[in-house]
């Protein structure tokens, strides 16, 4: 039997990659173990094709000026799980960027505030270190470890 090892949670997918100058600049450059974030010490975002994220989160609609935002925060939320960037220091700049980029992107300024107040009041277990998104197995035969 073959098994395979998978992440759930993911709606959207890249298909092609995507690079942002953020203000976001950690002290020395991050990629990621999957190799699809990358991020320069001087704010340079990389989002590789391929990457997967789960769009707008929480009660809200995914439209389109909110979803270059989500995956720019979604990225930079799991570079915070993964403990690459720390989320008591990043989170908060992370959060207002999405903000920023929403009105951009021509969200309305009301509903960008919203966006950014929803995700100061819960958004912290998604950047939590402690709750990185756990490997699923399947078939149900497949041991734990693959």
């Amino acid at each position: 039997m073959t098994c395979i090892s998978y992440k759930k949670g993911y709606k959207y997918q890249l298909f092609t990659s995507y690079s942002v100058d953020i203000p976001i600049k950690p002290e020395t450059p991050i990629e990621s173990p999957s190799e699809f974030i990358v991020l320069t010490s001087d704010g340079k975002l990389t989002l590789k094709k391929g990457y997967a994220w789960d769009g707008p989160s929480g009660p809200t609609i995914d439209t389109l000026n909110f979803m270059r935002g989500s995956l720019v925060h979604d990225a930079l939320y799991q570079l915070m799980r993964e403990g690459y960037l720390d989320n008591e220091f990043y989170r908060k700049p992370a959060d207002k960027l999405l903000q920023t980029m929403c009105k951009q992107d021509g969200m309305s300024t009301i509903r960008a505030w919203w966006v950014y107040k929803g995700l100061r009041i819960g958004g912290d277990p998604a950047a939590n270190p402690d709750n990185k998104r756990p490997i699923s197995k399947a078939p149900s035969q497949c041991p734990e470890h693959v």
